[in-house]
């Protein structure tokens, strides 16, 4: 390993074009840059802090792909699948206001106590989590967590360009990142399986604490403490953070009230206060000394199509991740271990996308076009995932799995890379927040959007079916079916073949109706992330101009 990292160093450092030429990142040889990069840790310190910022990755990682794996399960216990998106929103929605507020306060004062602080945070929530005894509560602790993560995203990732200001040296040390990514991601589907069908699915919580415990360890011991001089009093603007919090909860509970109820007096009421905050949010933001959303950074056309393209990479990552596993478990009847391990290529795939991207990105004459195939290969994957039923082989199943995994590690670690550089090192922590927020907007519509498809669709195909029987058996019944515990709940299932077995109905057709209405339901959604896939491969052209050049 030593070895590997050793040669990972590059002695160039980025220039950017003059103002008024397009722009492009180049690399030259410090000797012919004006102003030296700050000096470089001894190996081994470096290596020390950035597998403690590694396992920060492995614990958000594990965190994901484990708890996706048990929501079902969470669901089934708890109740409650109209919460189903808000377990992931919650957290997602805390993240997004979180990153920015916390990469604002780590360029002035230093990350590393933020990280601390972010890495307790985290571990408590986890553990709030895992005592959850209803879904209110499980949603509220999902954002404490949520807090916790977006601090850590937003101040512990950043500090890699503190690290390693040579950016080509940083796009190499990305192989602790993606090993640390790819351990947790690998193994959080099938361990995540395995704990909700053996140990329950508060077990799948509480793994956060020992991966919390030794992140805490190196974090402290290890990681230097940058910070940049300020001048003048520093300024956060928990205006404008409190404002997106608003608008955004305000956008979901649209997005998600709308389908269920039309647009009502309240939806439209709804309507009117997010467009009225988000207008709100642009004048605060544009009268603000230090505003949360630096609007300067829009007017970078560059920056704003890697915001766009962090967007739709969320809106398909956390769209698959969260939905895959209720597509094999209740559409397909797996157990949640058989399901969390045919989700597993995901999770391992994005560490094999890493490390060759890490080994092909700065040779490549344009970097970008490993955008187009990282994005490329999600659109493949979500066609082939809307195409499976529960015949399909499972290695047909597991080929697109794959393929989300390699794409997303030929996305994400590039988006960080491109927009640091483009936007300059006094800006490094808002821009890396900015792209790891608006990845986490993308997941948020993502989540809710195919959330609220999923479930429309699913209980209009469902009552249209139980209709059949004609009243009053359609008006008693239609509401056990509608539960989506019936699908993956064995003790519900049960439950009801035994209530309705005096009926004479032939309640196992009724419920394999239900699987094939949940599957159907779940392609749409699933169709949607291959249409923003094909939007964001189509995007990257507006980025194409950016190059590397050898010194």
């Amino acid at each position: 390993m030593a070895q590997v990292v050793r040669q990972l160093e590059c002695p160039a450092r980025l220039s950017l074009a003059p103002s008024g030429d397009p722009p492009f990142i180049a690399f030259l040889p410090r000797s012919v840059t004006s102003t030296a990069a700050a000096p470089a840790l001894p190996f081994r310190n470096a290596l020390f802090a950035m597998l403690g910022i590694g396992l920060v990755n492995m614990l958000v990682a594990l965190d994901q792909t484990v708890v996706s794996t048990a929501l079902p399960s969470i669901v089934a216990e708890l109740h409650g699948f109209e919460y189903y998106a808000w377990i992931a929103s919650a957290y997602l929605l805390a993240s997004v206001v979180t990153v920015p507020v916390f990469g604002r306060l780590g360029d002035y004062f230093g990350r590393k106590r933020f990280v601390i602080a972010a890495v307790i945070t985290f571990t408590v929530a986890s553990v709030l989590c895992g005592v959850a005894n209803d879904m209110l509560f499980l949603v509220i602790a999902r954002g404490l967590q949520g807090v916790g993560g977006g601090m850590m995203v937003g101040t512990a990732f950043a500090s890699i360009p503190d690290l390693f200001p040579d950016p080509r040296a940083r796009v190499r040390w990305q192989v602790v990142m993606a090993a640390a990514y790819g351990i947790g991601t690998a193994a959080g589907p099938s361990l995540g399986g395995w704990m909700s069908e053996h140990l329950g699915w508060r077990s799948t919580f509480l793994i956060n604490l020992p991966v919390g415990g030794a992140a805490l360890y190196f974090i402290w011991v290890h990681l230097p403490n940058f910070q940049r001089p300020h001048e003048g009093e520093v300024k956060i603007d928990w205006l404008g953070a409190g404002l997106v919090a608003a608008v955004l909860g305000g956008l979901q509970a649209f997005i998600e009230a709308v389908p269920k109820d039309g647009l009502t007096a309240g939806n439209i009421t709804l309507a009117v206060c997010v467009a009225v905050g988000a207008i709100a949010l642009y004048v605060c933001e544009k009268r603000a000394t230090h505003p949360i959303i630096p609007l300067d950074l829009f007017k970078d056309s560059q920056l704003v199509t890697l915001f766009t393209l962090g967007m739709l990479s969320g809106f398909v990552m956390f769209s698959l991740i969260f939905f895959a596993p209720l597509l094999l478990q209740g559409g397909f009847g797996l157990s949640p271990q058989q399901a969390g391990l045919l989700a597993t290529p995901i999770a391992a795939c994005i560490a094999i996308g890493s490390v060759l991207n890490t080994r092909i990105v700065i040779h490549m004459k344009k970097p970008t076009r490993i955008l187009s195939i990282g994005f490329g290969l999600l659109l493949f994957a979500s066609i082939g995932i809307a195409f499976a039923n529960a015949g399909t082989p499972h290695l047909w199943i597991e080929l697109p799995m794959a393929a989300v995994g390699i794409g997303l590690g030929f996305i994400l670690n590039n988006l960080n890379v491109f927009g640091q550089e483009i936007a300059g090192r006094e800006r490094f922590g808002i821009t890396t927040a900015l792209l790891q927020s608006t990845r986490m907007v993308g997941g948020m519509l993502g989540t809710s959007i195919v959330a609220t498809v999923v479930q429309h669709h699913y209980r209009d195909v469902v009552t249209r079916t139980i209709s059949v029987l004609g009243e009053p058996a359609a008006s008693q019944w239609r509401p056990r079916f509608v539960d989506l515990r019936i699908l993956i709940d064995e003790a519900s299932r049960l439950k009801l073949i035994a209530d309705m077995k005096p009926t004479g109905l032939d309640t196992l057709a009724l419920i394999d109706t239900a699987r094939d209405a949940l599957v159907q339901s779940i392609h749409i959604g699933v169709w949607l992330t291959a249409v923003a896939a094909l939007a964001a491969a189509l995007l990257v052209q507006r980025i194409s101009h950016v190059v590397f050049r050898h010194g």
